[in-house]
């Protein structure tokens, strides 16, 4: 029962993790996503779509983690990373568009499930 409730936090942490992948699909789609018009800023476009590509991958990882229960470990550590260093980066911001006001708010929930899973992890360690 724990594996597998660590496994379900990992599969919906990677499939929020994928959903930015639609980004790769250019400025319009970025600034559905972020709430942030990139177009005419060739550079931050590149960069916005780079970032979907590792989320891709991100998300692809922690989604096939979860059919691993020897990757759960390493696999809520690269989670919890990547939730917490964008809450963390976001907090002082005062004015964030809607759209990554959104973005934040969901971290906040997929941070607590995190927490919890990884003491579910620990957990279930501990017991065997």
């Amino acid at each position: 029962m724990l594996a597998r409730t660590v496994a379900a936090v990992l599969i919906l942490t990677g499939a929020i993790h994928l959903a930015p992948v639609t980004g790769l699909f250019g400025a319009d789609r970025l600034k559905g996503l972020y709430g942030v018009d990139v177009s005419g800023a060739a550079e931050l476009e590149l960069l916005l779509r780079h970032r979907a590509v590792l989320f891709g991958l991100l998300g692809a990882c922690l989604v096939a983690s979860a059919f691993r229960p020897e990757l759960h470990g390493p696999a809520l550590i690269v989670a919890l990373v990547s939730v917490g260093s964008f809450l963390w980066l976001a907090a002082p911001v005062d004015a964030l568009a809607p759209a990554l006001r959104r973005v934040q708010l969901i971290d906040y929930g997929v941070l607590l499930a995190l927490l919890v899973a990884g003491a579910m992890h620990a957990w279930r360690l501990w017991l065997h």
